[in-house]
């Protein structure tokens, strides 16, 4: 989490009756930490599952249940509360809010606010799996849907009733991970991106293997990025415990073959390739079917290599290439390999680091290498950095066209 990612945003959060009430505490902590103001706003219903005591508390600001409340001096909170907000968010949104949204109901503060805004408006259903899959809530969803509204949601799994299924709340990181890319513009917006992310794992035996230091961490902020800019992004990971990032579609591979024969079957759909994945040069020749053992005056194991696919070269030499973004993380030289690489692999825009310091911290400083020269960027943490990198590639297919 970065902690400016909402800096300036002003969030009113709507709660309807439900157990996923509770989870909005978490949700308010991160929105604050990360630089929003929250304002929250409660049915009668929702305080039956959280105090409004509790929310004022994690919020910083009073609570707001009543139409009437005489802390507004001109009785008029459905329309003060919402002229000031970046977006109203209803967490949880229950089956009957949803059905008064749909149908333009307001009786009492929270559904009239909701009519009465003129800023967008988020919902977060959270209810029973057969509440969600009623014929009446999904026209009711529809409905939202094609007013404008967001729907972010529902997950699927346990459920307080004790049933699994469709209509769980999703998770407060998710929702804010959905929050700051709904606030993000949307440079690449109809675009379809594939990424590669992570480090390779060549094995020598059953045990054993031959991989490197990168985390995974500037490739998963470069595809959060891209889905915040509005891109279809299709991730292509090598072993990393990253989390996946809200709205990507992740397929895990281990071995750089691997990598190259999961972009190759992608490629075709793809407008963008960013080869982001610190991907292996060599593997054995011949991997041992058992782990190769230690015996006492034994010399050590000579091991024979191979080449390894060139991936980012193999997607510039098709017919009709994706615009090619390259990576490269060096020890000296910088602007010298990074210009070089990118001549070499035909494509239009590297990406340099000084490796191996920047593998696995939050923080990174790059620079760019096209046609035009060398542009340096400065040092931040990584998804900022991953924020700017797709505003520059976004800026240079507009270029292109």
């Amino acid at each position: 989490m970065n902690a400016t990612e909402l800096t300036g945003k002003h969030l009113v959060l709507g709660l309807t009756g439900g157990i996923a009430c509770y989870k909005v505490a978490e949700l308010t902590r991160l929105l604050i930490k990360a630089g929003a103001t929250v304002q929250i706003v409660m049915t009668e219903a929702a305080t039956h599952f959280i105090t409004p005591v509790t929310m004022q508390a994690l919020s910083g600001r009073a609570v707001f249940t009543d139409q009437w409340d005489p802390r507004m001096a001109n009785n008029m909170a459905h329309i003060d509360l919402s002229r000031e907000a970046d977006a109203i968010v209803i967490v949880p949104a229950s089956t009957d809010f949803i059905a008064k949204l749909a149908h333009g109901m307001a009786d009492d503060l929270l559904s009239t606010l909701c009519v009465a805004r003129d800023c967008p408006l988020l919902v977060v259903p959270a209810m029973n799996l057969q509440m969600w899959r009623n014929p009446a809530t999904q026209r009711n969803a529809a409905q939202l849907r094609a007013d404008g509204i967001t729907v972010l949601g529902p997950d699927a799994g346990d459920q307080a009733c004790g049933e699994v299924g469709d209509g769980r709340m999703l998770e407060p990181e998710t929702i804010y991970a959905a929050l700051c890319a709904f606030f993000q513009p949307k440079l690449l917006a109809g675009k379809r991106v594939l990424l590669t992310a992570g480090p390779t794992f060549e094995p020598l035996d059953p045990v054993r293997g031959l991989t490197n230091r990168s985390s995974g961490k500037m490739g998963f902020a470069l595809a959060r990025a891209a889905f915040e800019a509005g891109a279809q992004v299709q991730l292509i990971a090598g072993p990393t415990a990253l989390a996946t990032p809200w709205g990507i579609t992740r397929r895990d591979v281990q071995t750089a073959q691997q990598m190259h024969d999961a972009v190759l079957a992608e490629v075709s759909d793809a407008d963008i390739f960013i080869a982001v994945a610190a991907v292996s040069d060599w593997r054995v020749a011949q991997v041992s079917a058992e782990k190769i053992k230690k015996a006492a005056g034994q010399a050590a194991p000579t091991l024979q290599f191979v080449e390894n696919p060139d991936i980012l070269a193999a997607v510039a030499r098709l017919a009709k290439p994706p615009f090619c973004v390259g990576f490269a993380a060096e020890s000296h030289d910088l602007e010298r390999h990074g210009q070089e690489k990118r001549l070499r692999k035909n494509i239009p825009l590297l990406i340099g680091n000084i490796g191996p310091a920047t593998f696995g911290s939050d923080e990174n400083q790059v620079i760019l290498c096209d046609a035009k020269g060398v542009t340096h960027l400065p040092k931040a943490d990584k998804q900022t950095l991953a924020r700017w990198l797709i505003a520059e590639i976004a800026l240079r297919i507009d270029e292109q066209a």
